[in-house]
């Protein structure tokens, strides 16, 4: 998926990424950061990280003032400022129903951590809210904005990246027998800094620290791995427990300075003494110096020894165990720039067979490669494209046509792609057009023209499936999000906000009033927030739980079992 793209500089007509030998000497302004203030970091054992008005670390906190950075896209040519993001923090929210059953707030999370309960009784209106953990700030830096999320392969832990270069792991509570609905509750497990913001100085270019992609890797052993992107760099990170310290060295003394050999008189065994469980997050890999343009995607392979990554205009082999090189399988940069037609948008590989991928374009197409094939997979083995209405045919056709992502259903046979308004699903075994074809804002076509002039055309939402194929779900403005149920047809959308909703209320399905007169539950779309949008969303490899990122907040929801 294509993220934002924060990039210092302006460009005229050309990609944020592009490097001054592509377009030019005459591209890049004079950068201008603002320095941070003084912070205090938290020690975890061999880690140190910035806090940063974490609810659960008081007294570690630090105000970072974001860089003066110009947000611009560049699918199409199209530049311009990036709508802001609001900077206040997003309230809680509460729950509706979807289909058959209903859907409850199981926990909302102000990254790092700021946690609400919400417990569930027999009776759908015995709702209460725990606020007991809720500490409101009244404002949220850029840096707090969570710019991905993922849950891992058995759904136990939740990482979040965001703006600022961190990762945030959430692990789920274990069922107890006093407190069986806190099974849902996710809390945080881990914190690192991933990513630090960097200076190209060969071409004048700053490389922001946000966290574009997350993917997890099986779990082997007692061991957790991850992949974390940001423009340039991916890191393969390894999470890990520690619940035992070495005492009794001969060479060093107790606070591991080294002593002096004529002073050893004796010969001790070192032993393992107990100690307070810490989680420690340590770099295993780092992927570096293969992306010319920014990377919009990783994905890991079914045989788990490779992985891709995509930016713009390529995408890269890797294996797990080479850092210095890779293997370039698509490349479409033409050899004159000024012919450039279109860009990579998402790739990823196929679930099950380890020689198949997909990738996205700008122009709203999906190819489908094979590497058995050819070693470059220019050439597509398949092309996916849904033939234009001419009757429908505007000037911001081509800008919402462009996929922001791309997904294959778990069982590989369905590919689910996301544009500007539709969700659609496509069969492997039908390229003409796609099977399924559900509308997600539609409401929002006739303010096309607007939404080009705040740059939000431009936003790109994630799409993702539940673990049966049956469900997706999808992001959209004034902090809703959409669902959809292949097998019913049926529809719903949710908001993940506090607004309207008060403890023990149920919070209905939200619905869109186009024109005419408008009902007491409904919301006009002149009166939607635009600021306020759903990017990025998780669901749970094998239960109804949902992770719905809204600007600095977290939301979980569950399906309520009756």
């Amino acid at each position: 998926m294509v993220t934002l793209r924060c990039q210092l500089g302006w460009a005229k007509g050309m990609p944020g990424s592009l490097t001054e030998t592509d377009i030019g000497p005459s591209v890049v302004s004079p950068l201008d950061r603002v320095t941070p203030p003084s912070c205090k970091r938290q020690m975890m054992g061999p880690l140190s990280f910035i806090t940063m008005n974490w609810g659960a670390c008081p007294g570690h906190t630090m105000v970072l003032q974001p860089s003066e950075r110009h947000n611009r896209d560049w699918s199409h040519g199209r530049l311009g400022p990036w709508c802001s993001p609001t900077g206040s923090p997003a309230p809680l929210s509460c729950e509706t129903g979807c289909g058959e059953g209903s859907w409850i707030l199981v926990c909302r999370l102000l990254v790092p951590t700021q946690v609400s309960l919400l417990s569930m009784e027999e009776d759908i209106d015995t709702r209460k809210i725990n606020n007991s953990f809720l500490r409101d700030h009244s404002y949220a830096t850029e840096a707090d904005i969570i710019s991905t999320v993922e849950f891992n392969h058995t759904g136990e832990l939740l990482a979040t990246g965001d703006k600022g270069g961190r990762v945030v792991i959430f692990q789920r509570e274990q069922e107890s027998k006093n407190q069986v609905h806190r099974r849902g509750e996710y809390n945080v497990y881990s914190t690192f800094q991933s990513h630090e913001p960097e200076f190209d100085y060969l071409k004048s270019l700053e490389i922001e620290e946000k966290i574009n992609k997350i993917r997890w890797l099986p779990q082997q052993n007692a061991a957790y791995f991850l992949l974390s992107t940001n423009d340039k760099t991916v890191k393969l990170w390894k999470v890990s427990e520690r619940d035992k310290r070495p005492e009794g060295y001969n060479l060093k003394d107790e606070e591991g300075r080294l002593r002096d050999p004529a002073t050893i008189t004796t010969l001790r065994v070192p032993v393992l003494r107990p100690m307070d469980l810490m989680v420690e997050a340590t770099p295993r890999r780092v992927f570096a110096n293969a992306h010319t343009y920014h990377i919009n995607s990783i994905s890991v392979n079914s045989d788990y020894e490779t992985y891709m990554s995509a930016d713009d205009l390529r995408i890269n082999l890797w294996n797990f165990e080479i850092t210095n090189q890779s293997f370039n399988i698509v490349d479409i940069k033409p050899a004159n720039m000024e012919e450039l037609t279109e860009v990579i948008t998402a790739a990823e590989f196929h679930p099950h067979h380890c020689n198949t991928f997909v990738y996205s374009s700008s122009k709203g197409t999906i190819r489908l490669c094979d590497m058995r094939a050819s070693a470059l997979c220019d050439r597509h083995t398949k092309f996916f494209e849904e033939p234009e209405d001419p009757s429908n045919r505007s000037f911001f056709s081509e800008i919402i046509s462009s996929i922001s992502d791309v997904k294959f259903s778990h069982s590989g046979r369905y590919i689910m792609t996301r544009d500007y308004l539709t969700v659609k699903v496509w069969d492997l075994n039908m390229e003409n057009r796609p099977i399924e074809t559900y509308q997600v804002h539609d409401y929002l076509r006739s303010k096309l023209c607007s939404l080009y002039e705040n740059d939000c055309i431009f936003d790109k939402f994630e799409c993702v499936w539940n673990g049966s194929d049956s469900v997706i779900m999808t992001g959209s403005y004034n902090n809703f999000f959409r669902m959809f149920d292949r097998n019913t047809k049926r529809d719903v959308t949710l908001e993940a906000s506090r607004e309207n909703s008060k403890p023990r209320a149920i919070l209905k399905p939200r619905k869109v009033c186009v024109g005419g007169k408008r009902r007491k539950d409904e919301i006009s779309v002149d009166s939607l927030d635009f600021s306020k949008k759903i990017l990025h969303t998780a669901w749970h490899p094998s239960e109804n739980i949902i992770a719905v990122a809204a600007t600095n907040n977290l939301y979980i929801f569950q399906d309520k079992v009756n």
